[in-house]
């Protein structure tokens, strides 16, 4: 068992990732926060409980122990923006989506501590998701990755109004086959739910790196506005049957996409 997440693996071609909804912090780091560092209001909290049923459907799923503020699995270690010219949070955060201050002035990690973070708690988590990946393409030709994340409904720093409840990321239709992206579309629009496609959210590093359709690994995010299944007037409390409700619809989700059959889904000759 890894102190840096947690793995249930399946026999089908699905994976579940939810790379933020961890919650631990190591004890230096945690001294070094602020008070809204130390709330930890940016977690994608119980991004991973909304998907009960992954076990039925045979998916694997990998869910991180680490707090995003320990270092952002979800973003590029390079430092490159996922969003240039939009506000956003980086590899190593130093601030909350709606700009608090994570560390005292001068005391933010520099280049060393990321370097050192890296290694730590991004490398673990990076190379076990690979694996995962390749071991289900091996087995079934192709992978489909399903990066579960969730979001507060109203960010005004990072955007205008609320979020619809469902955001679907493609990496603007680079990450995933459309079919099967129609089919995540379609499930989610005949419920009572909003959905969009690659609106504010395309996808973070996670889907942009892994998402290969021509080498058969399919990669969609999956935002999720928490107004939907949290309880009412809480950021943090879960609320059984608002969850119910959404998660089934994500069951239909799923369960279309890991039904999906398809010729292009698998790898083209020329990638190997």
């Amino acid at each position: 068992m890894s102190e840096d997440y947690d793995l249930r693996q399946g026999r089908g071609a699905l994976l579940i990732s939810a790379p933020h909804v961890g919650t631990q912090l190591p004890a230096d780091l945690a001294a070094r926060l602020t008070e809204a560092g130390r709330s930890l209001v940016d977690t994608d909290w119980y991004a991973d409980r909304l998907y009960p049923f992954a076990g039925e459907l045979g998916a694997t799923v990998l869910r991180a122990r680490w707090s995003r503020y320990a270092v952002d699995l979800n973003r590029d270690p390079s430092g490159a923006s996922l969003y240039p010219g939009a506000a956003t949070t980086g590899f190593i955060p130093t601030e909350t989506f709606e700009g608090e201050p994570l560390y005292a002035p001068g005391d933010e990690p520099g280049e060393d501590e990321a370097a050192v973070r890296r290694a730590r708690y991004f490398d673990p988590y990076h190379a076990e998701l690979a694996a995962q990946l390749a071991r289900i393409r091996a087995e079934h030709g192709w992978a489909l990755l399903l990066d579960a994340h969730s979001i507060w409904g109203t960010l005004p720093r990072l955007f205008d109004g609320e979020l619809p409840v469902v955001n679907l990321g493609t990496n603007s239709g680079r990450s995933c086959d459309p079919a099967l992206v129609a089919s995540a579309r379609a499930a989610v629009a005949a419920s009572p739910y909003s959905v969009v496609v690659d609106g504010r959210f395309k996808g973070g590093y996670i889907t942009r790196h892994y998402g290969d359709p021509a080498g058969g690994v399919h990669a969609l995010q999956i935002e999720i506005n928490q107004q939907a299944y949290l309880a009412d007037g809480s950021r943090t409390l879960w609320d059984d049957a608002k969850a119910a409700r959404l998660s089934r619809v994500l069951n239909t989700v799923c369960t279309s996409l890991v039904g999906f059959e398809a010729p292009q889904l698998r790898p083209s000759t020329s990638s190997g």
